[in-house]
């Protein structure tokens, strides 16, 4: 059985990693279930590096304090929403940008700052990087994505973060309107996780 710890404490993204990597060959843990419990500074530059930090973080501590433990697969993904009348915001700084707001108040300031913006001009997607650290190999990296629009309403109680005011044209709805299942098979952190369990396979970790 292969151990895969999730380098993150978002419950809502531990939850859609268990639900795309479930297996009776594979068990999934925290970082807090190993006892690591500090910091990580996401000062990366884009998605790739700030996943491939978090990864790295857990990983070292891993070989620091749990020596002996070196069948272990350590995740960690970066993702976020980029908006291209934003000029790419909020993009890396997806979560920090929200400040002292809450997702609702900064999407509804997001709304209300695009609001006599075209449709044709209101493209934005979700970005997923994943990095996954092995014992004694390189770092493996994956990144996908998922292309919709700023919606003009927040719509849905499904799904978390900027879910309610991303807009899906090619599914007619947003995502926190989907079901788990269906936000699973088309999200950016869906298509990530499948991809990167697919590329541990061909590398003959999993």
């Amino acid at each position: 059985m292969k151990t895969v710890i999730f380098a993150s404490t978002n419950k809502d993204k531990l939850k859609e990693i268990g639900e795309i990597l479930s297996s009776k060959d594979i068990e999934l843990k925290t970082m807090s279930e190993i006892g690591f419990s500090d910091e990580i500074d996401e000062n990366g530059e884009d998605f790739t590096d700030n996943a491939l930090i978090k990864a790295k973080a857990v990983e070292s501590y891993i070989l620091e304090k749990m020596p002996e433990f070196k069948d272990y697969i350590v995740l960690a993904d970066d993702s976020g929403l980029v908006i291209d009348y934003m000029g790419g915001m909020p993009g890396v700084q997806s979560h920090r940008w929200l400040g002292d707001r809450t997702y609702p108040q900064a999407m509804t300031d997001v709304m209300n700052e695009m609001k006599d913006v075209p449709d044709e001009k209101r493209g934005a997607r979700f970005v997923c990087a994943m990095a996954a650290c092995v014992y004694g190999r390189e770092p493996l990296i994956v990144k996908e994505k998922v292309e919709g629009m700023i919606n003009r309403e927040m719509r849905g109680s499904e799904g978390f973060g900027y879910d309610p005011f991303f807009y899906v044209p090619e599914y007619g709805c947003t995502t926190a309107e989907m079901t788990r299942q269906q936000k699973n098979e088309i999200s950016h952190r869906g298509k990530a996780m499948r991809a990167m369990r697919d590329l541990l396979v061909k590398e003959n970790v999993l």
